[in-house]
């Protein structure tokens, strides 16, 4: 029986025989799309290509890629668990070509590796084309039926429909009819009951896709209307897990050797026997599959947060702990202990993986036991809601309180109804909806574009020339108008531009297009599918002549600065702290930089210094900078080029070179050290187990920033008199100031105890019960100090009410004994009722509270109310 790794190495070698370069898998993080956060099919990389922004450098290509998918048609991340083939990360087998076969060789090719390389049965395969679409002008696929003719009869050719058969890349762009091969996995007796053609795409477990085959030969505009491609393009793409179960002769992705250690290492480690309780399983399968999603995810350099895509990576893995919270019995952090496991397994694939092992493990520690707390957290505040709701005759609580628990405070809404149903409770299932809803609706209210089709004025590609040049003659290739937040923009592509698109942190460049009747703003640069796209206000008047390209140099000068000083710093750091420093992301603006970097404990101010003024000593050194562009990346390998982890390289690299410092870099940088002038570390902290962040400023900014602190400094002295020692001014002030704080202390003392005895002698005797009421002009401190006092004098029938004002504050205090609690009267319900006179609220518990206001002149009155309410 072939391994998993064996039929993942089989798939490339076979398309590697039919003359395929084999390229290895992009990061499942996505940095420079706007359009996409993960990678969610194996075209993903390709799509710059498929769009005609960038020339192929291979007609054909095969990979294994790893994608993500956590919503929309081909998944439900709730669902994830439930059933025996869904994944929210899995392997993408994929061979492709870009303008050179079409349907006839991919269909052979198919059919070749699935029946005569890996021997499966024919009759146990049914392939299904495209029905057509009369509402737009489109026919059957006869073409790829007709070649599938020549392997199967044609019981096994099935006619799908628009859903199923006609794959798009989004409302716009290439598309095209497609044939999906699916596999009938059911035993011979279920096969002769019913035909495994009337189950496909039915949802049956046992028989299921495993193969798509696209064929791209229409672009979809944005009206709708289809186009024919120039370039017709072959994307197809195998589901790894499902075709590892087929051969390994599985009913389960789960129970191939894919998942089958990790599940075995989670049995271990719980105690608990997969197979033996269904709820288990599920909660098993959740967390094998969800710790390859996450482990993935970071070492491609996304981290757990509330934001994008951290936020997807966070909710993955806290239903994760969920489940084995609640099935498997954990409530320690447990699943970091399966990273091992999971690099032995696919670490031979994915070498990242080992590399990264102790920051994948520290992180996934850390948000355990981080949302253990939250779950503990949640779990309290349910039981309040589940008290209030019976103390109200209720059985049911309300859809905005099982919501607030979802959304402030991560408490999964299933784990709510599990506890509610445990204790005889419900949640309103429509009210929870309805609130989720509305959130969805605000989120895609804020992000919602819309976008027109490009309009070509010249046929070509974008040529950045923005390493050597900042202003140069070019002109429009297209452009397109977008509509986002009631605004609308033009997009420009251009023949040739100076301007750097924002990538790898640093942020887009800005200026102008001149040309001799007019000046366009260039508000920012972007990338998209690898194209370099110019954001506008308003287009010029004359689209078709020739233009000046202009960056703004000032913003341009100081990003390069800041730039240049990250990759200082990032070697600095490695110097200072250890070669297990690896760069985490960073953010480069005119402004200042931001560099995060691995590290598991705090940097200490001594290593700060020290990080700081070897940069600095590096930068006095002027050092010029060595660039190679088009290096092999061999070579650059061979150069010692610092790579960074989640990146995509292609064959050939940039990389930039100051001294000892050589790195992997797409951005732009100073001529010489020098230029950065000086930098200043401002701040270290945490961003995420095992990731700290260091922000600082260059050149100019620094000296903005001395300013500031000198003119900090000459007022500090201006208030001591311009001593000449500043430190030890301050110095005796702050003793002198502590000492008058304690003579202060001491004379509050004294004054709490004269006036307690004052309220003693003044105190009223009501029904067997001591009376204290008074309204002083005290801070509360002092206050609440007497009023324990007081407590602690009388044991028993004891009752004091006093108001108080301070800095034209008013406050009520209310305190008791406890005999005067347990005969029915409660300082909290008093003091909120009461508090109505001072215009404020508050409370407390039964036998101590207060409450402020703003009223100081309805204070006497309000003392008076809870004398009254407390009928004394």
């Amino acid at each position: 029986m072939l391994t998993a790794n064996e039929i993942r190495d089989s798939f490339v070698k076979f398309f590697e025989s039919k003359g395929h370069q084999i390229v290895p898998s992009a990061p499942m993080v996505i940095k420079d799309d706007p359009t996409l956060m993960f990678t969610n099919a194996g075209m993903n990389q390709f799509k710059d290509i498929i769009l005609g922004n960038h020339p192929a450098k291979y007609k054909r290509v095969t990979d294994s890629q790893k994608c993500l998918r956590v919503s929309g048609k081909h998944n439900d991340l709730e669902e994830v668990g439930h059933d025996t083939y869904h994944h929210t990360m899995f392997e993408m087998l994929g061979n492709w070509s870009f303008g050179d076969y079409f349907k006839k060789e991919v269909i052979g090719w198919a059919y070749e590796y699935l029946v005569e390389v890996l021997k499966l049965d024919p009759k146990d395969l049914y392939v299904t084309v495209f029905e057509g679409s009369p509402e737009e002008g489109l026919a059957r696929d006869d073409e790829a039926a007709g070649y599938w003719a020549q392997y199967f009869p044609a019981d096994h050719i099935i006619n799908g429909n628009k859903h199923d058969n006609f794959w798009e890349m989004g409302d716009t762009g290439p598309c095209g009819p497609c044939s999906e091969i699916h596999i009938d996995s059911r035993s011979a007796e279920e096969k002769a009951a019913v035909p495994g053609r009337e189950l496909v795409n039915k949802d049956h477990p046992q028989v299921i896709e495993i193969w798509n085959l696209v064929f791209m030969q229409y672009n979809r505009k944005a009206d709708g209307t289809l186009e024919p491609l120039p370039a017709k393009v072959i994307d197809t793409g195998m589901g790894f897990e499902r075709l590892v179960r087929t051969l390994q002769g599985k009913t389960s992705n789960y129970d191939t050797d894919i998942f089958q250690p990790i599940i075995k290492v989670i049995g271990d480690l719980s105690g608990k026997k997969y197979g033996d309780d269904p709820k288990v399983d599920v909660a098993m399968r959740v967390v094998a599959d969800h710790i390859r999603t996450i482990a993935f995810s970071i070492t491609d350099g996304q981290l757990p947060s509330n934001a994008k895509a951290g936020y997807v990576i966070r909710r993955i893995l806290r239903r994760a702990v969920r489940y084995a919270y609640t099935f498997l019995g954990q409530k320690q952090a447990f699943m970091y202990k399966l990273v091992p496991v999971l690099v032995e397994n696919m670490g031979g694939a994915y070498p990242e993986l080992k590399a990264q092992q102790p920051l994948i493990e520290k992180v996934i520690k850390e948000e355990e036991e981080s949302f253990l707390r939250t779950l503990e957290t949640g779990i309290r505040l349910l039981d309040k809601i589940m008290n209030d709701t019976k103390a109200a005759g209720k059985t049911e609580i309300s859809g905005v309180d099982a919501f607030t628990l979802y959304d402030t405070f991560g408490f999964p809404f299933d784990l709510t109804e599990l506890i509610l149903r445990e204790n005889g409770l419900t949640a309103d299932v429509k009210g929870f909806e309805a609130e989720m809803q509305k959130q969805k609706q605000r989120a895609r209210n804020a992000a919602a574009v819309e976008t027109g089709d490009w309009v070509t004025l010249k046929e070509g590609e974008t040529k950045f020339v923005g390493y050597d040049y900042t202003e140069y003659e070019t002109s429009i290739l297209r452009y397109r108008q977008i509509k986002q937040k009631n605004q609308t923009l033009y997009q420009i592509v251009l023949s040739e531009t100076p301007f750097y698109a924002e990538s790898g942190g640093q942020v887009g460049d800005t200026g102008v297009l001149v040309n001799e009747f007019e000046t366009i703003d260039i508000i920012d640069t972007k990338k998209e599918n690898n194209l370099p796209i110019h954001i506008a206000k308003k287009l010029p008047e004359h689209l078709d002549a020739p233009m000046m390209a202009c960056v703004d140099t000032d913003k341009r000068a100081a990003c390069a600065a800041n730039h240049s000083c990250t990759h200082l710093l990032d070697e600095a750091l490695r110097q200072v702290l250890g070669t297990h420093v690896e760069q985490k992301g960073s953010l480069v603006t005119p402004d200042s930089l931001r560099f995060d970097f691995s590290h598991f404990q705090k940097v200490t101010p001594e290593q700060l210094r020290e990080v700081e003024h070897l940069v600095n000593a590096k930068i006095r050194a002027d050092i010029p900078l060595t660039e190679y562009r088009n290096l092999p990346i061999e070579k650059a390998k061979e150069l010692g080029a610092i790579a960074l982890f989640g990146e995509k390289y292609g064959d050939e690299v940039r990389v930039v070179q100051f001294g000892s410092s050589i790195e992997f870099c797409g951005g732009t940088h100073v001529s010489a050290t020098g230029k950065i002038g000086m930098v200043k570390i401002l701040s270290e902290s945490s961003v995420a187990a095992g990731v700290r962040r260091i922000e600082a400023v260059t050149g100019a900014k620094v000296e903005e920033m001395f300013d500031t602190v000198e003119d900090t400094i000459n007022d500090l002295k201006a208030l001591f008199n311009n001593a000449p020692d500043l430190k030890a001014a301050i110095t005796k002030y702050i003793d002198e100031n502590a000492g008058l704080k304690k003579q202060v202390e001491e004379f509050m003392k004294e004054k709490e105890a004269s006036v307690k005895n004052k309220l003693i002698e003044n105190a009223k005797e009501v029904n067997g019960v001591k009376v204290i009421k008074a309204v002083l002009p005290m801070p509360a401190d002092a206050v609440k100090n007497i009023a324990f006092q007081l407590k602690g004098q009388f044991a028993e029938n004891l009752f004091v009410v006093i108001g108080s004002v301070f800095e034209n504050k008013p406050l009520l205090t209310v305190t008791m004994s406890d005999d005067q609690v347990k005969a029915g009267l409660n300082a909290g319900q008093l003091v909120r009722e009461a508090a109505k006179l001072i215009q404020g609220g508050g409370g407390g518990q039964p036998h101590f509270a207060t409450a402020g206001g703003k009223n100081p002149d309805g204070l006497t009155a309000a003392v008076d109310k809870v004398i009254e309410l407390a009928g004394l």
